[in-house]
């Protein structure tokens, strides 16, 4: 069981990270909410990890706040929810605005996040209400937020939107919409994830 990782970040490119330690290379994915809080190319990173096996494959996945792994592993727990979707979750909204719309049964937001309908909302509701209590707190930041443009942000930000489950016609309308010059990719994404809740 892989449970925490440090080293050093050798690319980023969402949802997938690569992080070297001791000579070797661990492939990553991440959601967006961690992705926010990297260091540059190049420096050195600390991911809490969820090591999942399947039938027919073996992923890893990384978390800069225990809340993030202790919400994703929950989410799993709901009939219908994958990895996928959990991801979708975390990088649609905050765990500490995700347990406030379960808390408050807020079925309508839910069905926001890409891969949610209204009765995956509903089972979220009834299955997680309970659980939300230690995540309703706001995190407090940790690391160093990312710098350093990439070529193209916008079509960075773009290709990362359609992994997390958007559709390709509505992720260019929101990329149009909240891209502006001298934005980076992550910055872009932000603003185009809360646009797509209607934040």
């Amino acid at each position: 069981m892989i449970g925490r990782l440090r080293g050093i970040l050798v690319s980023k490119q969402p949802p997938w990270l690569l992080i070297e330690v001791g000579g070797v290379g661990y492939e990553l994915e991440a959601p967006m909410s961690t992705i926010y809080d990297l260091p540059s190319i190049g420096k050195e990173v600390t991911l809490l990890t969820h090591y999942a096996v399947k039938e027919d494959s073996v992923a890893l996945y990384g978390f800069f706040h225990e809340a993030e792994r202790t919400l994703f592993r929950s989410l799993q727990k709901v009939s219908g929810i994958g990895a996928k979707i959990s991801l979708a979750v975390l990088s649609g909204v905050s765990t500490h605005d995700f347990a406030r719309l379960v808390q408050t049964g807020d079925v309508v937001a839910l069905t926001k996040i890409p891969g949610i309908g209204k009765k995956t909302a509903e089972r979220i509701v009834v299955e997680l209400r309970d659980r939300m209590d230690g995540l309703a707190a706001p995190l407090s930041g940790l690391g160093s937020k990312a710098n350093g443009a990439p070529l193209d942000p916008a079509g960075e930000a773009t290709v990362a939107l359609q992994q997390l489950g958007y559709k390709p016609a509505e992720v260019t309308r929101l990329v149009q919409k909240v891209a502006a010059d001298g934005d980076t990719a992550e910055s872009i994404i932000r603003k185009a994830l809360r646009a797509a809740l209607g934040n």
